[in-house]
């Protein structure tokens, strides 16, 4: 069974952005969209251009500069919008304009005031319009998450006429269950007419933690673009993580989905952006966290030590980190104790490390972690009473 390609399209510079207190500068987003450009990242979506002159100027920049990827700007379905964004997009070799409208019973009664028809006629003509500017237009149905499928249906059988080229399904709220989604996506490929000249975007948000799920619930059921984040930054709790999605889809080869991603480059990546935004990752994050790869349990270390795979489904190095960590604490054992020494300089013995691990626990039950100037330091109390190689 072939390999079938799974679009990314990081949108870090504009969901990521609007996370409070991480605004950038035009040549911060420079710096950020060169790194997602050399990352292989498929669709960098650079902005909204018309939310500010500054905004505007970045969009601009970015799409002078960027040489591999789509560079989209946002839209909402106003011509004066679509306008903008053309304009900021004129100097991109492959520009997209991404608009759309909300399209849930809550977002047509109490945000637009209007009907499902008038719905459809605004996102059409939207459409159309951008269509002027660009043969890829990526309609987003706002709220798809809550919207009826039946109505969601006709909604982008409506747009695929007009000529949208990429379908947004966003969980805005992020209240879909993984199977939920999924069937949402499913019931797309199935009776939206013109289908199949299109193709379906996930766009999950994580206020529920299953923006990672659902994306890959999509992409299982038929989606083949995962609209992201580096570190999965974005409005409230965040977006769909790239670094996530990414690492799924290279660890479940059954899955026939694959990306361009150079992977290598991911936790460093993550560490610019966490920088630029000063907006620290989790230490338990997955992938990049800094401890994603540390052990401290004893019965973990003792696997990890003798064969990596016992408690590692990822090769470190294949996302950019040089190796496991083994972090001594006091739920630490023997082995995690001699193969630490070991890498400071100290060849134990049995019988040293009999002596040198009862010293070792009365400092560890003290700390929350032990160093490697501590370690010196433990052995140093112990060596007239030890025959230690240094």
């Amino acid at each position: 069974m072939s390999t079938e390609h799974i679009d990314i399209f990081d949108t870090t510079l504009r969901d990521g952005e609007q996370v409070p207190g991480c605004k950038l500068n035009t040549a911060q987003k420079l710096k950020i969209a060169d790194a997602l450009d050399n990352l292989g990242v498929d669709i960098i979506e650079a902005g909204f251009p018309i939310s500010s002159p500054g905004d505007f100027h970045s969009v601009e920049e970015i799409a002078k500069l960027v040489k591999n990827a789509t560079v989209c700007g946002l839209s909402r379905a106003v011509q004066k919008d679509i306008e903008v964004a053309a304009e900021a997009l004129k100097y991109a070799k492959r520009p997209r304009i991404h608009t759309g409208i909300g399209t849930s019973d809550s977002h047509i009664k109490h945000k637009f005031n209007s009907t499902r028809e008038k719905i459809i006629e605004q996102a059409v003509e939207a459409v159309k319009f951008a269509r002027n500017f660009t043969s890829d237009v990526e309609f987003y149905a706002e709220d798809a998450g809550r919207t009826d499928n039946a109505f969601l249906a006709e909604v982008c059988t409506a747009v695929v006429k007009a000529g949208a080229t990429v379908l947004n399904i966003p969980d805005t709220t992020g209240y879909c269950l993984p199977d939920e989604y999924g069937a949402k996506i499913k019931y797309l490929t199935e009776h939206v007419v013109g289908i199949e000249k299109v193709k379906l975007s996930c766009h999950c948000h994580n206020d529920l933690g299953l923006a990672t799920a659902n994306a890959i619930a999509g992409v299982i059921n038929g989606a083949r673009q995962i609209e992201c984040t580096i570190n999965g930054i974005g409005e409230r709790a965040g977006n769909t993580a790239l670094e996530e999605v990414v690492m799924i889809l290279r660890q479940h080869p059954a899955l026939h989905l694959s990306t361009n991603i150079k992977t290598q480059q991911l936790t460093g990546l993550s560490r610019m952006v966490s920088q630029e935004m000063g907006m620290t990752v989790q230490a338990n994050k997955a992938i990049v966290g800094e401890n994603a790869f540390a052990h401290s349990s004893g019965i973990h270390q003792d696997g990890v030590i003798k064969n990596r795979e016992t408690y590692e489904i990822i090769d470190p190095a294949d996302v950019g980190v040089t190796e496991s960590s083994i972090v001594l604490t006091a739920r630490s054992g023997r082995s995690a104790l001699a193969y630490t020494a070991k890498k400071i300089g100290y060849e134990l013995t049995k019988n040293d490390l009999d002596i040198i691990y009862l010293e070792f626990l009365k400092f560890a039950d003290n700390c929350k972690q032990v160093q490697d100037n501590d370690l010196h330091h433990i052995i140093a109390l112990s060596k007239n009473r030890l025959q230690i190689n240094y």
